[in-house]
């Protein structure tokens, strides 16, 4: 299940996944609001985050943004990935079809012939 929500949300969507298990455990009253200091949701990411306060605040806003902005990155690099794809296949339907009429082309000549 994590595998899946990861691939639909990359990094962000497991880490939403980690946390809400980690709120159906025994320690969701220790999650907090981001930048609130160590232990409360947004601990563990440094000196300024640990002491809480308006930085910690601060940078967890911009972590978050920065996240947002891979994701996008992501997304905008996937969608072209997959319009790459879609023109690739067009064109090799329009190959095949041309394929298929010269070989149409052959068997009406060879009854024909006959």
């Amino acid at each position: 299940m994590a595998a899946a929500a990861a691939a639909r949300g990359g990094l962000r969507g497991a880490l939403v996944l980690q946390q809400q298990r980690w709120s159906s455990g025994s320690g969701a009253d220790q999650l907090g609001e981001l930048g609130k200091g160590a232990g409360k949701g947004g601990g563990g990411g440094g000196a300024i985050r640990e002491a809480g306060g308006a930085f910690g605040k601060k940078q967890a806003a911009e972590e978050e943004r920065y996240f947002r902005e891979k994701e996008r990155e992501q997304l905008s690099a996937l969608r072209k990935h997959h319009e790459e794809e879609i023109d690739h296949h067009q064109k090799e339907i329009e190959r095949l079809q041309k394929e298929i009429e010269r070989h149409k082309y052959k068997i009406k000549k060879l009854k024909d012939d006959n």
